[in-house]
């Protein structure tokens, strides 16, 4: 039922205290009128005792407390959902940008869906290849999974996020799988860069776009990863497809949720941030995953960058509690000029075990993947050594593991932007670099993987196939037209 008021007691930025509202409900969207007859929308964010916080979606340019009339919907934000979304690109309070016709459906979902019920849920456990080696090798994604990518201010996190939207596919069963990308608080260039890429690569065919720019409103940014959700969810359970959910950027995402909570005058939490910014993470987070009886799912991989790159910010601290694990960007791998610049030393997937093994990628995924954390480690550590003591003083045994330190990021982490590796062809490249060590030092993998898919790499020279490697792609990218 449509309620009109004409009380507005006072506009605080962009929020709008309205007084006398009868049954006002969270999250219930408005109508502003301003005495010159512009319309603009709000959505409620806070009822007490007949006082109404309202949010502007806009400036609150033209406003007053005498003539400006409120009208309350009854109804909270609802998008129209139908499988024609598919190619198309919306902006962040889901209108068409692309020049296309509206989108025409019977059903209309509330955006602010809940987290899926921990009884209805189904074991995440098949592998989704991201074509990226370092990912499907190291830290697997697996169907239904949460894994949210750290990143920093000018790492390439939005080439990764382009790159694994174009390359994702799940492996060995004929399924409708498609992407839906949600950027918050985003660059007119970059929001270019997404859409160019997109289409150029005919990625755009099977996902759909919500962009949400740098100079749209802030209550945008908290809208446009629950249009994607809700658009997700509608693909997953209804129409079958397996879902890819990628959202960049969380931190402006979190940022626009402090400045709303800074202009209702709330108590600061942590770094200025509210203190349900757990909770309200938690409820975007949680919208993943596999539903008992539903062949759909839906795989999130938000991708934040961490403010002066501390990964104990509360942004990607409380992410990590929610999420199943991470996958860090490192600046000293970007300032190398590595591309994708991912160190799989502090990256994690707390499900790669389910997704990875016999029938699924292969018997020796989670040997080798050990056996060549542990062998970079060591690599690492050497180098750190070396910086006091020099190289002359190590070991003939630790010139192989630094050796294999370097080679391990010039040819198993390095990738080329349009280079998408299988599963079996990032899995024999760590066989290749694992047979610079002595095979007394393999020790994560089993005598018969070892027989069965090493043995054909021993007495390959890794550092050669580094080199002869380089060259092709040099060649490559010289034959490319301009």
């Amino acid at each position: 039922m449509i309620k009109e008021y004409q009380t507005v007691r006072e506009i605080f930025g962009p929020i709008v205290y309205v007084e006398g509202v009868e049954n006002a409900g969270y999250g219930e969207t408005v109508e502003i009128i301003l005495p010159d007859g512009t319309k603009k929308k709000g959505q409620v964010l806070e009822t007490r005792k007949g006082l109404a916080a309202v949010q502007i979606f806009g400036n609150t340019e033209g406003l007053d407390t005498q003539e400006t009339r409120i009208r309350f919907t009854g109804d909270t934000l609802r998008l129209g959902v139908s499988e024609d979304m598919l190619g198309r690109v919306f902006n962040g309070s889901g209108d068409p940008i692309d020049k296309g016709s509206p989108i025409i459906s019977k059903e209309k979902s509330d955006i602010n869906g809940s987290a899926l019920n921990p009884v209805a849920r189904d074991e995440p456990k098949e592998f989704i290849q991201t074509g990226i080696s370092t990912i499907d090798t190291m830290n697997t994604l697996v169907r239904g999974q949460k894994l949210p990518i750290f990143s920093g201010s000018g790492l390439p996190h939005n080439e990764i996020a382009v790159q694994i939207a174009r390359q994702a596919t799940v492996l060995g069963k004929e399924e409708a799988f498609t992407v839906v990308f949600g950027a918050m608080g985003i660059t007119h260039s970059e929001a270019s860069f997404f859409m160019q890429n997109f289409e150029k690569t005919g990625a755009l065919e099977r996902a759909v776009l919500f962009l949400n720019l740098a100079n749209d409103p802030s209550i945008e940014r908290l809208i446009t990863p629950r249009l994607a959700l809700t658009t997700a969810e509608y693909l997953a359970f209804e129409k079958d497809y397996q879902v890819l959910v990628i959202l960049t950027d969380m931190t402006n995402y979190c940022d626009s949720l402090r400045e709303i909570a800074a202009a209702r005058q709330e108590v600061p939490g942590r770094r200025g941030y509210p203190g349900y910014m757990y909770t309200d993470l938690a409820n975007i987070y949680e919208r993943a995953g596999r539903v008992r009886g539903k062949k759909g799912s839906i795989t999130q991989l938000p991708i934040l960058a961490m403010p002066d790159d501390d990964i104990t910010h509360p942004i990607p601290d409380l992410t990590g509690y929610i999420t199943e694990g991470q996958i860090v960007l490192s600046r000293d791998l970007y300032r190398k000029n590595i591309y994708p610049c991912i160190d799989v030393l502090p990256s994690l997937s707390r499900l790669m075990n389910a997704g990875i093994g016999k029938g699924k990628t292969r018997e020796d995924h989670a040997g080798i993947s050990s056996q060549l954390y542990a062998s970079y480690a060591e690599g690492r550590d050497l180098r750190n050594l070396v910086a006091v003591v020099g190289e002359e003083a190590l070991t003939e045994r630790d010139k192989k593991f630094l050796k294999f330190a370097d080679l391990f990021e010039k040819r198993f982490v390095t990738q080329e932007r349009m280079e998408n590796r299988g599963i079996e062809e990032s899995l024999d490249l760590g066989w290749e670099l694992a047979s610079l060590l002595p095979e007394e030092e393999l020790k994560r993998v089993k005598p018969e993987h070892q027989e069965k898919y090493g043995k054909k790499f021993r007495g390959s020279d890794p550092e050669k196939n580094v080199v002869e490697h380089e060259e092709r792609q040099a060649a490559k990218q010289e034959a490319r037209p301009p």
